[in-house]
């Protein structure tokens, strides 16, 4: 009799010689490049999505729609998501909030805002088409909301809206009908305090004020054409009992920094997410060497590394391009670099550095002089 053990090597040694025929037979690709064309979402498969529909919100920022691929794995309001773009035959890689908890139809969406510059944001909200294939990475982050409730003060600006608004829209989901009051969303009290350019230009204010008008926020905007520049010490006039709140901001690092301190002078709790960095030191710029590659670009001392190679046709890891996810990281191995956010030197002597060399992160650093990363 043959034993179940000898019955499953069998099998096992008979798969193996089927896909190595297989692979023999679609040298030089895989039997996975085949079904990717024509099942790109299914298990197993690279984690892709693919965009279901573009609706615009302002005149520079869209709603990206997506279905994800069957791998992904879901996430928690107020979390992010890498997505990966081909533009110009490089394959780009940034960081947006998800503007919704989780939808009964699998699907996720992102909201774009196009800024001057921005290759990846521009690409999203004016040529992105319905049907285009993205890669994408699982959802991370810890700006999200505590699950059992509490008092909440929201302060955001501009684009910082976006993992506000996820929260929001899985706590009071919109329908026809009117906004839906969940049993969960009564353990919460919340105010959100958003600062913008223009009303015309700012991103949900229309939900935001709809969610005011029903109760189930209290909004304070605050546009900076009516009202003048926003100055944090004003908070505790807009939100009278601040002291009680639990402070949850996003927004650019200016207004991030000027909360840090409000909040530290008054022992006050505060959470921030940063979708830019700050960029505060110039550095002295000079020839980055790619060993691996043998490339070589010149750079000033204000420009991020991974800009200057990306502009010189280097391709190169990247991510959130603020220095959060480190998605962009790689060994430097002689010479030093500046940090942009603070202005701290690292510097990699060879002999005298271990392993492959310092690691850096190329989006927030530029070359202080020549340098060398193993790449």
């Amino acid at each position: 009799m043959t034993s179940l053990a000898g019955t499953t090597r069998t099998r096992t040694t008979l798969r193996h010689r089927l896909v190595r025929l297989a692979e023999r037979a679609t040298t030089p690709l895989l039997p996975a490049d085949y079904l990717d064309l024509f099942d790109p979402l299914r298990p197993g498969a690279d984690l892709r999505g693919r965009i279901v529909s573009v609706q615009p919100e302002t005149a520079d920022a869209a709603t990206i729609v997506i279905r994800p691929g069957a791998d992904w794995a879901g996430h928690v309001p107020g979390q992010y998501v890498r997505i990966g773009v081909d533009v110009n035959g490089v394959r780009q890689w940034r960081a947006y909030s998800l503007t919704h908890g989780p939808r009964r139809d699998g699907r996720i969406s992102v909201t774009v805002k196009a800024v001057p510059d921005g290759l990846v944001s521009t690409h999203l909200v004016r040529r992105a088409r319905v049907g285009t294939l993205i890669h994408l990475e699982q959802a991370a982050g810890d700006f999200v909301l505590p699950t059992e409730g509490g008092r909440f003060l929201f302060v955001t600006a501009g684009s910082g809206i976006t993992p506000v608004i996820g929260m929001l829209r899985n706590l009071f989901p919109v329908t026809d009908s009117g906004v839906v009051r969940l049993a969960r969303s009564t353990r919460y009290d919340i105010v959100v305090v958003h600062v913008a350019p223009r009303e015309p230009d700012s991103i949900f204010a229309a939900h935001l004020r709809e969610l005011d008008a029903v109760g189930a926020i209290r909004l304070v905007a605050h546009f900076t054409d009516e009202h003048g520049s926003f100055d944090v010490d004003a908070l505790g006039q807009l939100v009278p009992d601040l002291t009680e709140r639990q402070t949850l901001a996003c927004g650019p690092a200016g207004l991030l920094d000027d909360l840090q301190t409000h909040h530290g002078q008054r022992g006050l709790d505060l959470q921030t997410e940063q979708f830019r960095a700050a960029r505060v030191a110039i550095g002295d710029g000079g020839a980055i060497t790619f060993a691996g590659s043998g490339a070589k670009v010149s750079a000033d001392g204000g420009t991020p590394i991974l800009d200057a190679a990306e502009e010189a046709g280097v391709l190169m890891p990247s991510g959130c391009r603020m220095g959060i996810c480190f998605g962009c990281v790689l060994p430097l191995r002689s010479g030093s670099v500046r940090d942009l956010r603070n202005g701290a030197i690292t510097t990699a002597t060879p002999g005298e550095t271990a392993g492959r060399g310092v690691l850096v992160q190329t989006c927030i650093s530029a070359a202080a002089g020549p340098c060398e990363l193993d790449h």
